[in-house]
C-alpha cells in the first residue's frame, strides 16, 4: 500500500513538473494568441494612430524644397493633366480649349522616359476637388502630401508587424524607434517624389516577401507591389533584384514562380502603364525602355552632374543613414547570418547606383527600412547602454529633420505664395498683366501647380544636349553673361517683364539694367545659409513701376 502511495506521489510529482512546463508553454501560447486576436488588435490600433499621427505632423513640418523633380516629375504634370480633364469639359459647351489649358511640360516628358501612372493620380484627386468646388491652390498643394503622408505610415504600420512576426516584442519596438526616427524618412517620406513612393512600397512589399521566418509570405501580394514600384519608377527594379533571385533561388517550384506569377504580373503591369502613357503621349511611347536608353545607354543623367564612382560609400550612404550608422554597422554583424539577403540588396544596390556617374541621396533612400531593420536589432542588445543611445540617437535625428524641414532650402518654396497673389490681379481687366520671369536656375522652383492660375510665367530653360550641334541651354548663355543676355532679349521696354524673380547674389551683376528699367525690390525671401555657386542665402522679388 505504501509503495503504492509512493508512486502515486511520485506520480503526482512528476505530473505536477509537467503542469508547471505546460504552465510556462501556456503563457507563452498566450502572449502569442494575445498578438494574434484581441491584443494584436489593440496593438494594431495603436501603431496606426501614432504612425498616422507622426506623419501627418511630420508632412506639415516639412515645408522647404529638395529636389526639381518632387514638383517637375509629379505635381506639375499633374496640373496640367488636370486642366487638360477641365478644358475638356469646357470645350464640350464653349469650344474654348487654349483659355483654360495651361501648364509646362519639362523634356523628359517630351522625350518619353517617364510614365504618367503615377501623376493621373494626383490629378484624379484635383479632379475630384473640382467636382466638389475645393479646388484651391493650398489645397491642391497639401493634399498631394497628405495623401503620400497617409501611404507613409501605411507603410510604417506593415513594417511594425513584419518585424514583430520576425522577432521578439523589443526588438519589434526598437526597430521601429529607428525607423521613426530616421531624419532622411521625415525629410523624404512626404514628399511627392517618385522615390518617396517608391520607398514606399517597397516597405508595404517587404511584409510580404518571404523572409526567413516570415508568416505573412504571399508571392502574389508582394510582386503586384514591386510591379507598381517599377511603374512609378524603374529603378525600383535595382533594389529588388537581388530579392526576386533569392526567391526564385528558394523556391521548390521554379516553374510555377515563373508561370503563375513573375510573367502575368509582369505583363499585367506592361500593358497597364503602357497602355496609359500611350494614351497620354498619344503615341507608342514605351516607358520603361526610353528610359534606361536615356540614361543608361546615352548618359543623359551626366548632364545634371556627376560623382566618383565611390561618392555613396564615403558621403552618400553616411548621409542617408545619418547617426544610425554605428548601430547599422553594429546589427550587421549580429544579425549577418539571419537578413544577409537584405544586407545583400543594401550592398548590390549601392554598387549599381555607383557605377552610373549622376548620383544623389535620393537613389538609395529605398534600401533604408532594410537598413533599419539591423540598427533596431543592435539597439535592442545593448542593454545597459540603450536608453542613452537611444537618446542621442533621437535627439541628432531631431535636430537635422526640424533644420531641414522648416529652415533650409525653403525660400524657393515661399516665393511661389508671394506670387500667388499675383493671381488676383491677373484676373483683373486692368493692363498690366503679371509677366513673370525667373533669373534662377532652371527648375528651381515649383509653377504652376503652386499658384493654380494661368498667369504668364517664364524661366531660364536647360534641357539636356540630344544631339544637338553646339548645343548650349539658355540657363549656361544667361549665366555667361546675365546683363548682355538681358538686353538682348528685351530689347523694348513694351517686351520687359512686369516682375523678375532671382537670387541674391546676382544682384549685383544685374543692377544697371534694374535700375535703368526702373524695377524695384518689393520682397526679399529667406532661402539657405548655406548659399552654393547660383544659388544665394536670398530670393529677391523686383517689380517693373
Amino acid at each position: 500500500m505504501e509503495n503504492i502511495r509512493s508512486r502515486l506521489k511520485f506520480g503526482n510529482k512528476v505530473e505536477a513538473v509537467k503542469l508547471r512546463k505546460r504552465k510556462s508553454q501556456l503563457y507563452s501560447q498566450e502572449d502569442e494568441r494575445l498578438l494574434n486576436d484581441g491584443g494584436l488588435m489593440e496593438t494594431k490600433q495603436r501603431v496606426a494612430v501614432f504612425s498616422v499621427a507622426f506623419r501627418l505632423i511630420n508632412c506639415f513640418l516639412v515645408q522647404t524644397s529638395f529636389v526639381p523633380d518632387e514638383y517637375w516629375q509629379s505635381l506639375e504634370v499633374s496640373h496640367r493633366m488636370y486642366t487638360m480633364f477641365y478644358s475638356y469639359s469646357i470645350i464640350l459647351c464653349c469650344s474654348n480649349l487654349n483659355s483654360v489649358t495651361y501648364g509646362y511640360l519639362t523634356w523628359e516628358w517630351k522625350a518619353g522616359i517617364r510614365g504618367f501612372t503615377y501623376p493621373l493620380f494626383f490629378a484624379f484627386i484635383y479632379k475630384i476637388l473640382y467636382f466638389v468646388n475645393y479646388d484651391s491652390v493650398e489645397l491642391l498643394i497639401w493634399l498631394p502630401r497628405i495623401i503620400q503622408a497617409l501611404f507613409a505610415a501605411f507603410a510604417d504600420v506593415k513594417f511594425f508587424f513584419l518585424i514583430r512576426k520576425l522577432e521578439s516584442r523589443d526588438v519589434a519596438q526598437w526597430t521601429f524607434f529607428c525607423h521613426m526616427c530616421s531624419w532622411f524618412s521625415w525629410y523624404c517620406c512626404t514628399r511627392t517624389l517618385t522615390n518617396s513612393m517608391e520607398t514606399t512600397i517597397t516597405c508595404l512589399a517587404l511584409f510580404y516577401f518571404p523572409l526567413p521566418g516570415s508568416k505573412t509570405h504571399s508571392s502574389k501580394i508582394y510582386l503586384t507591389l514591386v510591379a507598381l514600384a517599377v511603374i512609378v519608377r524603374p529603378t525600383a527594379l535595382i533594389v529588388w533584384f537581388p530579392l526576386l533571385m533569392y526567391h526564385f533561388w528558394q523556391e521548390d517550384n521554379k516553374l510555377r514562380l515563373i508561370t503563375h506569377n513573375f510573367i502575368p504580373i509582369g505583363a499585367l503591369a506592361v500593358v497597364i502603364s503602357t497602355v496609359i502613357d500611350c494614351i497620354f503621349y498619344e503615341k507608342w511611347t514605351m516607358v520603361q525602355f526610353n528610359f534606361l536608353k536615356f540614361n543608361v545607354f546615352n548618359s543623359v543623367a551626366d548632364f545634371y552632374g556627376s560623382h566618383p564612382w565611390h561618392w555613396y560609400f564615403t558621403q552618400g550612404f553616411a548621409v542617408v543613414i545619418g547617426p544610425h550608422l554605428p548601430l547599422f554597422l553594429h546589427g550587421c554583424s549580429l544579425a549577418f547570418k539571419r537578413y544577409k539577403i537584405l544586407l545583400a540588396a543594401v550592398v548590390w544596390t549601392i554598387v549599381v547606383y555607383s557605377l552610373l556617374p549622376h548620383k544623389e541621396f535620393r537613389f538609395i533612400y529605398p534600401v533604408l527600412p532594410f537598413c533599419m531593420i539591423f540598427c533596431g536589432i543592435s539597439l535592442a542588445n545593448l542593454k545597459a547602454w540603450r536608453r542613452a543611445a537611444a537618446s542621442v540617437l533621437l535627439v541628432s535625428n531631431l535636430f537635422a529633420a526640424l533644420y531641414t524641414g522648416l529652415i533650409h532650402q525653403r525660400g524657393t518654396l515661399d516665393v511661389m505664395s508671394h506670387l500667388q497673389t499675383l493671381c488676383d490681379v491677373g484676373s483683373a481687366s486692368t493692363p498690366p498683366q503679371p509677366d513673370v520671369l525667373f533669373l534662377m536656375p532652371c527648375h528651381s522652383t515649383p509653377f504652376y501647380s503652386h499658384v493654380h492660375c494661368p498667369m504668364k510665367m517664364r524661366f531660364l530653360e536647360c534641357p539636356p544636349d540630344l544631339g544637338e550641334e553646339g548645343h548650349i541651354d539658355e540657363a549656361d548663355r544667361f549665366y555667361d553673361d546675365p546683363l548682355h543676355w538681358l538686353r538682348t532679349s528685351f530689347p523694348y521696354k513694351s517686351s520687359l517683364p512686369t516682375h523678375l524673380v532671382l537670387f541674391n547674389i546676382l544682384e549685383k551683376e544685374i543692377s544697371v539694367f534694374l535700375q535703368g528699367n526702373h524695377f524695384v525690390r518689393t520682397a526679399e525671401i529667406f532661402h539657405t545659409h548655406f548659399p552654393e555657386g547660383r544659388v544665394g542665402g536670398s530670393i529677391f522679388i523686383y517689380e517693373r513701376h
